[in-house]
């Protein structure tokens, strides 16, 4: 039997490693973001990827790099997250 992690959704990454830190909800990052907070609650659910547009406005908003979200999310993908 292989012990294996679960893989971790960018979206878990997002709230644990950025909105929580922050204090920010769902609401008020989506208005950062200008998008509708049911995205945002979407993909800290793990219920949608991060997309090429999402991955853009995270990465203007956090000062991080849009490669960074869509490597997340690549590597989710390529692991069997989904």
């Amino acid at each position: 039997m292989e012990n294996r992690l679960k893989e971790i959704h960018p979206g878990e990454i997002l709230r644990e490693e950025f909105m929580l830190p922050l204090g920010l909800s769902h609401v008020q990052l989506a208005e950062m973001l200008d998008v509708p907070a049911s995205q945002v609650e979407r993909l800290t659910e793990g219920k949608a990827p991060v997309s090429a547009d999402m991955a853009l406005r995270l990465a203007k908003q956090f000062k991080v790099s849009q490669q960074f979200w869509l490597n997340l999310q690549a590597h989710y993908d390529r692991n069997g997250g989904r």
